[in-house]
Formats: C-alpha cells, sequence, structure tokens
C-alpha cells in the first residue's frame, strides 16, 4: 500500500485580518494590480512583444512607464527596474566602487545593504545614529567621515525599516554635492507612500520597493538614476550589447511589472495624501501610549513606520502560560496579525492604508488583552 501525499495547503489564512506589518501595509494590491495578475500570470507573459529589451516591450507599454513616466514621479533622469530594492542597491555599489574601497552606511539601515557592500567585497563604515531615545541618524556625522574616508559612496536609510525615522535627506544632498560624493538614498518605505523627489533632495540614485510600498506583487524595485552615473551603472554588454551587465540582462520581467503599472495610477494618487498618513499615524501613536505604551523614535513622528516599547505587555508574557506567543494569538482572535509572533518588548508596526475606524478596532483589542491579562 503506498503512501498518499497531501496536497499542499496554499491558502492564506491571514488575507482578510486587519494586516500591521509594515512590509505588507503599503503593498497590499489594488484591483487593477489583481485583474493584471491574472491576466499576465503564466511565466513570460509580458515577453509576448519583446525584442530582447525588458523596458523596450510596448505591448503592455513598459517601455512609456520606465522611461518616462517613473522619471517624471521620482524627478529623476533615469529609471531602471531591478528584482527588488536591495538589488538596486548592489547595482550601484558593485559599479561604482572596487574592492577594498570605502562606502559609508547609516547605522539603521536595512541588513542587506551591508550585505550587498560585502558581496561587493567593500569596506564599510557606519555612520551612527544618537541611541536613545530616537535612534536618529544626524546627517552631519557624515562630514567627518567623508573628510576622514573618501568614500567612494554614501549610503542614507529614508526612513529607516525598525523605527521610521526620517533623516535629513536634503541636507546631506548638499554636503554630498560639496565633496562631491555619490548619494544613494534607500526610500523602500518611501517611495510610493509619500513623495520623493530625488532632485530636489540632491541624492544620486533613489531606490523603492514595489511590493513593500508600491502596491505590486513584487519582488521588484525602482532605482533612479543621476544621468552623469547612467553610462557607468548601466553599461552594455560587449557581446550582447542590448543587455545590461549589472543587471544580467532583464531583471522583474512577470507578474511583478505588470502589478506595479496596473496599481501606479493608485498609488500616485495616494502619495498626495501623505499629510493625512501621517496625521493618523500621530494619533494612533497617542492613542497608544495612553495604554503604557512608549514610540521610540523622532516626535511628532513623521512617517507611519512606528516602533514601541511595550513593558505593560512583557510583564504580561512572565505570567502567562504562552509567554512570549500569547499577544500574537489574542491579536488573532480578534482579527489581527502583522507583530511578529513572540514579541511583547517592543515591536513595529504600520498604519498605512488602515481606516481610523480599523484603528480604533485595534486600540479596543489592545485595551481589551491588557484589561482580562493584567
Amino acid at each position: 500500500m503506498t503512501n498518499q501525499k497531501k496536497n499542499i495547503d496554499l491558502k492564506r489564512q491571514n488575507k482578510d485580518l486587519i494586516n500591521l506589518n509594515p512590509i505588507q501595509t503599503g503593498g497590499k494590491l489594488t484591483d487593477n494590480a489583481k485583474k493584471a495578475l491574472i491576466e499576465f500570470g503564466d511565466g513570460y507573459a509580458v515577453c509576448d512583444f519583446c525584442n530582447g529589451v525588458l523596458d523596450e516591450i510596448q505591448k503592455p507599454d513598459i517601455k512609456t512607464f520606465v522611461h518616462q513616466t517613473l522619471p517624471e514621479f521620482l524627478n529623476c533622469d533615469i529609471v531602471q527596474i531591478t528584482n527588488g530594492a536591495r538589488e538596486g542597491v548592489f547595482i550601484v555599489m558593485h559599479s561604482l566602487a572596487k574592492p577594498n574601497d570605502i562606502v559609508l552606511i547609516d547605522q539603521n539601515a536595512h541588513y542587506s545593504c551591508f550585505i550587498a557592500a560585502q558581496r561587493c567585497k567593500l569596506n564599510i563604515v557606519e555612520v551612527k545614529n544618537n541611541k536613545c531615545p530616537i535612534d536618529a541618524i544626524d546627517v552631519e556625522n557624515y562630514i567627518f567621515l567623508i573628510e576622514k574616508y573618501k568614500p567612494k559612496l554614501i549610503l542614507l536609510t529614508y526612513p529607516d525599516g525598525t523605527y521610521g525615522n526620517l533623516p535629513d535627506a536634503k541636507k546631506l544632498g548638499k554636503i554630498a554635492q560639496k565633496y562631491r560624493v555619490p548619494y544613494l538614498l534607500n526610500c523602500a518605505y518611501a517611495i510610493g507612500r509619500m513623495p520623493v523627489k530625488m532632485k530636489e533632495i540632491g541624492a544620486d540614485f533613489v531606490i523603492g520597493s514595489g511590493h513593500k510600498s508600491m502596491a505590486a506583487t513584487g519582488p521588484i524595485g525602482v532605482l533612479g538614476i543621476n544621468e552623469k552615473y547612467s553610462s557607468i551603472v548601466l553599461e552594455k554588454s560587449k557581446k550582447y550589447p542590448n543587455k545590461i551587465i549589472e543587471c544580467l540582462g532583464c531583471t522583474a520581467r512577470g507578474t511583478s511589472i505588470i502589478t506595479l503599472m496596473a496599481s501606479f495610477d493608485e498609488v500616485k494618487k495616494r502619495v498626495e495624501n501623505w499629510e493625512m498618513e501621517v496625521k493618523k499615524a500621530q494619533w494612533f501613536a497617542k492613542e497608544l501610549e495612553k495604554l503604557g505604551f512608549v514610540l521610540i523614535g523622532q516626535k511628532p513622528h513623521k512617517h507611519d513606520l512606528m516602533f514601541f516599547k511595550t513593558d505593560i505587555l512583557y510583564e504580561i508574557s512572565k505570567k502567562h502560560k504562552k509567554k512570549g506567543y500569547f499577544l500574537y494569538y489574542e491579536l488573532k482572535k480578534r482579527g489581527i496579525v502583522g507583530i511578529k509572533p513572540g514579541h511583547t518588548k517592543s515591536f513595529k508596526l504600520s498604519s498605512y492604508g488602515i481606516s481610523k475606524e480599523k484603528l480604533n478596532i485595534i486600540l479596543d483589542a489592545f485595551r481589551d488583552i491588557i484589561k482580562q491579562n493584567l
């Protein structure tokens, strides 16, 4: 008698729940993107009319989107589609610097920025944050390090993915221009949520994440480039002259690029409502602090991504039979997900795209959990 294998369960359990996860709140597909996902679900469906270059495809019109729409949106000269924000970081580092060159990376940067530099065999100098109480980056700290190390590239995260702090990116742009050092701004949690204008900021490169903040399936990223670096970063192969070396020819060539395009009109509109999102986040943070939570980061907060110290929940976890996992199950029971299992002492969350009505449901849930377990 042979053993029969069970079918793999591909049903998403948390699909219809309120989701507070910062890496997902800005990536929720629009209705247009959901339709496009089905239409172009076959592996290489976007390549029906391809002559060898992804961003030259005109049916669907990827060409106009990449060469006109996105550069205008980002206020940059050139846009290159990548397989994610981290790939964009690597492309810039690998093309501009050689092994043992120095790069400056802010302490709050995503881990993948450090790994990208290590993969390029670069020497990393960290720009430290100011520790408690807000763990923010003072961009003036770049000046001494630029003068001391003469880096090939400086990188700033805007905002950082832990605390949601927004450093003075424009001020660093002036510093970078003064010292003539290439400046890369990682906007994985910014582009698609809030206005980002590369030339106004003074950056040479900006990076966005389609699946984190631009309502796309992903993995996909957008890389804005200053034209003076385009010949270096976008160098073509000698043997295959229409293929970009750093991109290994083509990048996001499936539903990721299609959903990015399909969501774009709505993404562009929601960016215009950024101030409303900020005010909503500030209100939500104040209400959570009334429960005993402590917001770590800039105040008033300027982004939907927030990090809270939650001693009151941690004390409950010490006595609860489910220990640190009690909060995850208590929230899920009330239709809320997004805070990582096991986290009670501190956690991050995002209010982006969540209605005030649903945020009140979340507040009531926390109140109820604390009341029942104290």
